[in-house]
């Protein structure tokens, strides 16, 4: 199946075109616009859609600290190999693996979308959550600017929202974020897991930079904005050991961070494939540990490991000052929102999209 009237135009009128493989892996998705390569995101596609709702609404019996979700992408240059989200890629009929992170679905109507639901009298105004599927802030929102029309639509209409992101682009909407905040709560995170650059690079390759997102945190903590930090998803036998999370989270305290929402990696199961193929390039020794962790249809890291994990962070973040304040655990509190969770840190959570 094809996108209705499917085209590729290069930014630079070279008449590339879709490979066979490309073309037979796109899914029928209405709104279809066009699909779009440019130099300058070399090795990607970006299909542009006309989305036709912009919301997303959290299963009631979901645990997550938020009722609804906005996603303006779908696929990640972030490339992040761990990353849950790589799952719904398949809806479109395309690989988790480099698909997702190459393939990129642009919504480029949705604060349109958005204005039109939130502006319903039937609107709650309950908590909107950001980031929980795939980052608003990855490469291509510096080319579609979605962000800003998303923004400025929730604050117009008194809709609290969180952003949980690894992208240094916040920093252009930090004015845009401190004006929104003057009117209603508005909680920014970012994802800080990898203290080592070299390991940093190759597990999260399209991302910024450690050391570019700790300024980013401080970006945002000195425009007015506290910043949380989620060192998620901690990797056993490569980011846990109690030298390399004392050294990160002294990095997070430093750079300003408000604090640490932690955990283990959680490994979905169309996720494994592409994630044990990299380790086995990686560190082939920790293979038979991670299969052992991680058997068959299990996600969830095991009972003793999160305890034996907790037990070394916990002291760490009381030395740092990084312990959640009791306020920011109240679901959907108004005067303090929730800190920003993916739809990933809760077990069996729905991916939304």
């Amino acid at each position: 199946m094809r996108w209705d009237g499917q085209r590729v135009r290069s930014e630079n009128e070279d008449n590339s075109v879709l490979s066979g493989m490309e073309r037979s892996t796109l899914a029928a998705m209405p709104g279809h616009l066009r699909s779009v390569r440019t130099p300058e995101f070399a090795g990607m596609v970006f299909h542009e859609v006309l989305a036709k709702s912009a919301l997303n609404r959290v299963p009631a019996s979901s645990s997550m600290p938020f009722a609804w979700t906005v996603n303006p992408y779908r696929g990640c240059s972030h490339a992040c190999v761990y990353c849950f989200a790589r799952g719904s890629h398949r809806y479109l009929e395309m690989s988790p693996g480099r698909d997702f992170d190459s393939q990129i679905v642009v919504k480029t109507n949705v604060a349109e979308v958005l204005g039109r639901e939130v502006s319903r009298p039937s609107w709650s105004r309950k908590l909107v959550a950001l980031g929980t599927n795939t980052d608003p802030y990855q490469r291509a929102e510096g080319r579609y600017r979605l962000m800003p029309g998303i923004i400025r639509t929730l604050a117009m209409s008194h809709t609290p929202f969180s952003i949980l992101t690894k992208g240094t682009l916040l920093r252009r909407d930090l004015p845009e974020l401190a004006e929104a905040s003057d009117r209603i709560p508005v909680s920014l995170a970012m994802s800080i897991a990898i203290g080592e650059d070299p390991l940093q690079q190759v597990i999260e390759p399209g991302t910024p930079t450690t050391r570019a997102r700790l300024e980013t945190v401080a970006a945002a903590s000195a425009a007015g904005l506290p910043c949380d930090v989620f060192v998620m998803p901690v990797l056993p036998g490569l980011t846990d050991s109690p030298q390399q999370l004392d050294h990160l989270l002294r990095e997070i305290s430093a750079a300003g961070a408000r604090s640490v929402v932690y955990g283990p990696l959680h490994l979905r199961t169309h996720v494994k494939p592409w994630f044990f193929d990299w380790l086995e390039q990686y560190d082939r020794g920790l293979v038979p540990r991670y299969r052992a962790m991680y058997p068959g249809i299990v996600s969830q890291a095991p009972r003793e490991y999160r305890s034996a994990l907790a037990g070394r962070i916990r002291p760490l973040l009381r030395k740092h000052g990084l312990e959640r304040p009791a306020a920011s655990r109240a679901r959907g509190a108004r005067s303090d929102p929730p800190v920003p969770v993916r739809v990933d840190d809760v077990p069996g959570a729905p991916t939304l999209f």
